[in-house]
């Protein structure tokens, strides 16, 4: 049964979460402003406002404000328990498994190294320290194994804040950090578990390791494959009608706590399971990434803070009073600091890290904070640990999550990595900022006809690598199309995505069937639409040239119409023999300063930056019938405007300039140096045909804004006569209506 809180209980514990999340909201904000993350005045202050400081100066108060019923205490630390929870759910979701795995050799070596170096130190640590330090009747050995566990791991929560609040989570460095964070983490409760074994039984349980060992592998495995496809289900199923937040936060929260209550039962503690379902939520291709944020601004706002302030709030400064216990506690610190830095720079410069790399890793693996203070309140309820003992223990995450802030910070000032990964980390900084080309699963509508293969040889230099595609085979529409079996029925043949699997060589692809039962192709669009629904970037799909009077098929109609996200047309060169259009290698870009435009350029660059094809940035100044009867220098002046009747504008000059310095600076930052050109003619279209065929260009991109215009998508005239008279390849992106 229940038990609720009184109403003095109530009062307590609202003026606790007042106070420590107005107190670590206010230190943090001064921590940042003199350059240090806020997670440092967050834990300071809970220092100042325990035992340390509110209880020396105010002891009533501090009484009032900590009292020592359990219940109390239980829920203020429900709620931190529960902010770290989603902390770690958010460094999950910050967590890339590929790059991990990438740098595989070096995480490996760094966790290996960071652990078994401070380990041993520890070991050494707490075989050398007073008597005074050791719970009584505890044995020795079992009190040496509790310190060097406390002064060993790291702190994946802390490290994580840190690498976040100094934007320095995506660096390669800061990756690896994270993975041997996680592996401190997952060896720290591993130990923990094994050592409280120790202390209850006292004595080594082979056992009792081997079953938490095998139980967390369990549990990794399940997690990564059931786990995965239940996450993928559920997800798949919240976004059926497209985006819904609130569903997501709701399969977010329920994978955090399902994830929790394993690795608690396992007796590892369930903040380890909420990093795992971050990982696998974000692994999910159906995931909204809108949901990290919203989990990232409660936490960082409120919950974030409850749990820092409360880590410091143990800490009794009182305890350090002598010159003895004041000398060891530095020594404990020395050993913290220098031994984590040592095994960790080592382990570095093994795996080939530079030398800045191999500091960084050392300052950023010395952050502590939950686990270790933990393993102090296992060791000071199971009387392994002393009070004095416990009091340095939990004072190592302050002083070490200090120095290690402090000296990340210094370590990579004015160092922005090696060219490899400022190169990559500039183009996931344009990929952000696109429209169109971005991280997010591509979906190609196929037959495997010329036109289709034509489209996925595009989408396929147009988007980076590493985004996965899905291919949706279209089956022919008519039943005459098919093939014939041995009961004389006629079933659908579909279509051999061979070639395509082919072109898209290298890219993670799946391949999914829709069969056409309708002649309009509306049946097959709103299964490809239903589709795009769950988590895509872009629809991409080929033409053939006029099908029946259309520019474009009836299906491509239909997904113009329906289609919730940008849909990329494709129609191949005329008079190609081959099956694949070739290689690209000049490009013709109109430039108008629209949304459309840009997402055009997007495509152009990222063809460029794959092929090398020469982007042309074209843009057309159309003469219009008064400045054709005008002489050009006083077609804008203000006596032609009072000829005219019009309001005078600026010369059109700078404006051009300005739109095509801006595509130009675009193509930069993705690496393409591009070319412009600028014409006149009194219709675009015809322009920029003419154009294509002067520059000799083989592919043309456009960029339309969708219309219905009697049930029919309209992308403009420009659009449609280009589609129909260029003969190079044109591909065209088209923004769905708002």
């Amino acid at each position: 049964m229940l038990t609720p809180l009184d109403e003095h209980a109530l009062l307590v514990f609202w003026t606790q979460l007042l106070v420590l999340v107005a107190a670590a909201r206010a230190a943090g904000f001064l921590m940042r402003k003199v350059g240090l993350p806020s997670v440092i005045g967050q834990l300071a202050a809970g220092v100042v406002l325990g035992p340390s400081v509110f209880g020396a100066v105010w002891p009533s108060g501090f009484e009032w404000f900590l009292p020592h019923e359990e219940i109390s205490s239980g829920a203020l630390f429900a709620v931190a328990w529960l902010g770290v929870a989603l902390l770690l759910v958010t460094a999950g979701f910050e967590t890339d498994l590929a790059l991990i795995r990438r740098l595989g050799r070096a995480a490996a070596l760094v966790t290996g190294f960071s652990l078994v170096v401070p380990l041993a130190g520890g070991l050494v640590t707490g075989l050398l320290l007073p008597d005074d330090f050791v719970g009584g009747g505890a044995d020795r050995t079992v009190f040496a194994l509790f310190v060097a566990a406390a002064l060993s791991v790291s702190a994946l929560a802390v490290i994580a804040r840190i690498l976040s609040e100094l934007g320095l989570m995506r660096r390669d460095f800061g990756q690896i950090t994270v993975a041997a964070g996680m592996a401190n983490d997952v060896v720290g409760w591993v130990m923990l578990a094994v050592f409280t074994g120790f202390a209850t039984a006292g004595e080594v349980s082979v056992g009792a390791t081997l079953r938490t060992v095998l139980g967390l592998a369990a549990f990794l495995l399940l997690a990564m494959t059931l786990g995965q496809r239940a996450v993928d289900a559920g997800l798949r199923r919240i976004r059926r009608d497209g985006p819904d937040l609130h569903g997501a936060l709701g399969v977010a929260v329920i994978t955090m706590l399902v994830f929790g209550v394993a690795t608690q039962a396992l007796g590892i503690e369930a903040v380890l399971g909420a990093f795992v379902a971050g990982v696998v939520l974000n692994r999910s291709r159906f995931q909204q990434h809108e949901v990290v944020h919203h989990i990232e601004s409660l936490t960082n706002a409120f919950l974030a803070p409850v749990f820092f302030a409360t880590a410091g709030l143990r800490v009794d400064l009182a305890l350090l009073g002598s010159a003895d216990a004041l000398g060891w506690a530095a020594a404990v610190m020395a050993v913290a600091i220098v031994a984590k830095f040592a095994g960790a720079f080592a382990g570095a410069r093994l795996a080939g890290q530079s030398p800045r790399a191999a500091v960084a890793l050392g300052a950023g693996l010395n952050a502590r904070g939950a686990l270790e203070i933990v393993i102090a309140s296992v060791g000071l309820s199971l009387g392994v640990f002393s009070e004095t003992a416990y009091t340095v223990i939990v004072i190592v995450p302050l002083v070490t999550s200090v120095f290690a802030a402090v000296s990340l910070r210094l370590a990579v000032r004015d160092w922005m990595g090696s060219p490899a990964e400022r190169e990559r980390l500039e183009r996931e900084e344009a990929l952000s900022r696109n429209l169109v080309v971005r991280s997010s699963r591509l979906l190609l509508a196929s037959r495997a006809e010329p036109a289709s293969i034509a489209a996925a040889q595009l989408m396929h230099l147009a988007w980076p690598p590493q985004v996965p595609a899905t291919v949706i085979s279209v089956a022919p529409e008519s039943p005459g199309d098919g093939a014939y079996h041995s009961d004389g029925a006629t079933r659908p043949q579909w279509p051999d995505i061979a070639i395509i699997r082919s072109v898209l060589d290298g890219r993670d692809v799946d391949h999914r069937q829709v069969r056409a039962s309708s002649p309009a192709g509306a049946v097959v669009a709103a299964a490809i639409v239903a589709e795009a629904r769950l988590g895509y970037g872009a629809i991409c799909v080929g033409v053939a040239g006029r099908h029946e009077g259309q520019l474009y098929s009836p299906l491509v109609d239909e997904l113009l119409l329906h289609s919730p996200l940008p849909v990329v047309i494709v129609r191949r060169a005329e008079g190609l023999e081959t099956p694949l259009p070739g290689a690209f290698t000049r490009a013709i870009v109109p430039v108008t300063g629209t949304r459309s435009s840009r997402a055009a350029q997007e495509v152009a660059f990222g063809v460029s930056r794959q092929l090398g094809t020469e982007v042309v940035l074209t843009h057309v100044v159309q003469r219009h019938w008064a400045e054709l009867r005008l002489p050009k220098r006083l077609a804008r002046t203000r006596l032609a405007a009072r000829v005219l009747g019009e309001p005078a504008v600026e010369s059109p000059d700078a404006v051009v300039d300005a739109l095509m310095d801006g595509a130009r600076a675009r193509g930069a930052e993705m690496g393409v140096e591009a070319r412009t050109l600028v014409r006149e003619g009194s219709s675009a279209a015809s322009t920029l045909v003419a154009a294509a065929a002067e520059q000799e260009a083989d592919l043309v991109v456009l960029g339309a804004s969708l219309r219905n215009v009697d049930g029919r998508p309209f992308l403009g005239h420009t659009v449609e006569t280009v589609l129909e008279r260029c003969t190079a390849n044109v591909a065209v992106v088209a923004l769905p209506r708002a």
